[in-house]
């Protein structure tokens, strides 16, 4: 593929009602993402992704919106938004917005109005559709169709006044979009390119494989125990979204001159799919976030937790770099404001937290697409200890704590796959400093803060070259400085090692080799990679030298550069 400025770019994610707030109403806002602007230029990143700061109900924190051309008050103004891009222009950082057009808020203007009866001029904006026949509307049963909300519950909300149902895929106050209207689609373009006129350097596109449904809506498989089907097929990758996607392209940033960066959260694709969504030939996106990576320990549903296995992890990742190889763009990521915190997850959050965390950024980093840094994540922030149901915020978690207990499950059990997977792991306030709130609020922060601020924090780590903070800017260096890390191509070096995460990048004659420990036990270094980065000089690692290359430590990793003859001369 052509070399293009996002792959040699470190993209950092911002969830602005978490970041740092300037007013002391305990939720963040954009001047406090104003205040902290040097910590984003001095750990070096390319790109920042603002999470959705429009106006908005709050009902899924901001992912429902009523306007998608102003501020929510909650976090400023627009002219705060436009000041915000200006200066991160000014560093060099490009500014990416959070695209959210499957579904709106149940008090958007245009669903208002959808919802005022049957004869709307914009009733087709969405989906309504009558009871099934032969039942009585409003009583359970009757929904047009099986499905369950990925929010717990049915996927269709009942409207008395005109006595039909809408879809809603999340929230009963997100109504899904009909696509399938060109109405709809030439307004969302119009609003696209109204940001894209405001210097707005691209869009990630939140579910943006789900806009696309089939019209005849039709039942899906229901799992054992459970009372709705479950979405998959029915709602991924439909018939119509590579048509939706190339117009988008063509309406939007056909002729647009200055580079911008296009990038779709799609949920359950496929290897096949992810290439055509990021084949350049065919103009849809530049990258996707795929989630498989992140299903590996979990069973039936991201609530049934399974024990972790690195071998699991290793070859779903080594999948997605193989299979996009030739034609597409990964999007590397392990943390954003929907996933727990990784260093919980896959690493060590204890004795070996910052070790596990300098690993587990080094396998990230190092693979072939563009890294992607959630907020606190360049800190090795962790899970939330959570001891009560009271403590959580997110609408996913509470719907299914509600749910599960009023179906006779374990509280208790519910609680303990709550504290593990909730979204609410990631949206913990960022912990600047050790002071009450960790330097997040002046008021009473409207989600609590992680009580390990006083150890993990940025005041502690931003001027400590030994810090996970500092090892994050010499990966984002390193990066930036060698193509090889950008351009390399990936080959899995002991796929069958029960412990070792390791593999080879090489390029323009360059060759990096990655190292990685990935468990809390000495691991043994084959002979085969002993002899293979024998001469390849250790330019980054998470342990102190010297080291001996016949063992790794517990979370021990190492990158090894050996550099093109034209980089040597130099």
């Amino acid at each position: 593929m052509a070399q293009k400025w996002w792959q040699f770019a470190v993209v950092y994610q911002i969830y602005p009602r978490s970041f740092a707030d300037t007013d002391g109403d305990g939720v963040g806002d954009l001047g406090g993402v104003l205040e902290h602007l040097d910590h984003l230029e001095k750990l070096g990143v390319d790109v920042v992704w603002l999470s959705p700061v429009y106006p908005s109900p709050m009902d899924d924190n901001g992912y429902d919106i009523t306007d998608y051309h102003d501020v929510d008050p909650v976090f400023g103004s627009l002219a705060d938004l436009d000041t915000l891009v200006k200066q991160l222009h000014a560093r060099g950082i490009k500014v990416v917005m959070d695209l959210v057009v499957n579904h709106t808020s149940d008090e958007h203007p245009w669903f208002i109005e959808s919802r005022s009866g049957p004869e709307s001029a914009n009733r087709d904006w969405y989906w309504w559709r009558p009871a099934r026949d032969g039942t009585v509307p409003g009583e359970p049963g009757a929904e047009p169709n099986n499905w369950g909300s990925f929010f717990s519950g049915p996927a269709w909300e009942y409207d008395e006044e005109s006595g039909d149902y809408y879809l809603h895929l999340f929230s009963k106050k997100q109504p899904d979009l009909n696509w399938e209207n060109p109405e709809v689609r030439r307004a969302v373009y119009d609003m696209m390119r109204w940001w894209v006129d405001r210097d707005i350097d691209g869009f990630r596109m939140d579910v943006i494989n789900l806009i696309s449904k089939d019209p005849a809506l039709p039942d899906g498989k229901v799992r054992l125990g459970e009372r709705f089907a479950t979405l998959g097929r029915q709602v991924v990758d439909g018939p119509r979204v590579h048509e939706y996607l190339t117009e988008m392209h063509r309406e939007v940033f056909a002729g647009v001159e200055r580079p911008l960066l296009l990038v779709g959260e799609t949920l359950d694709v496929s290897i096949d799919e992810a290439r055509k969504y990021t084949d350049q030939e065919r103009q849809e996106l530049d990258m996707v976030f795929q989630l498989e990576h992140l299903k590996i320990d979990r069973g039936a549903s991201k609530w049934d937790i399974l024990p972790f296995d690195m071998r699991l992890l290793r070859g779903s990742l080594a999948a997605w770099q193989e299979g996009l190889a030739d034609v597409g763009w990964n999007s590397l990521y392990w943390d954003n404001h929907d996933r727990p915190r990784v260093v919980s997850r896959f690493g060590d959050d204890g004795e070996l937290r910052e070790r596990s965390a300098k690993l587990l950024a080094t396998v990230l980093h190092m693979q072939r697409g563009t890294p992607y840094i959630y907020q606190g994540q360049e800190l090795g922030m962790t899970n939330f200890p959570f001891t009560s149901i009271e403590q959580f915020a997110d609408i996913e978690s509470i719907n299914y704590y509600e749910e599960s207990v009023a179906m006779g499950e374990d509280p208790e059990a519910v609680l303990a796959s709550l504290r593990a997977r909730s979204r609410d792991n990631g949206r913990t306030p960022m912990q600047w400093d050790d002071s009450p709130h960790a330097g997040f609020t002046t008021g009473r922060p409207w989600l609590p803060v992680n009580p390990n601020h006083q150890q993990v924090n940025a005041a502690r780590q931003v001027d400590d070259p030994a810090s996970v903070f500092s090892y994050h800017r010499d990966l984002i260096r390193l990066r930036h400085e060698e193509p090889v890390v950008a351009l390399g191509d990936f080959t899995l070096d002991e796929p069958d090692h029960p412990q070792l995460f390791a593999f080879t990048r090489r390029h323009d004659g360059a060759e990096l080799r990655v190292v990685a420990n990935f468990s809390g036990d000495i691991a043994e270094v084959p002979p085969r990679l002993q002899r293979a980065t024998a001469d390849s000089p250790i330019v980054l690692a998470n342990v102190d030298g010297p080291h001996d290359s016949t063992v790794l430590e517990p979370w021990e990793t190492r990158i090894h550069l050996r550099p093109s003859e034209a980089a040597a001369a130099r």
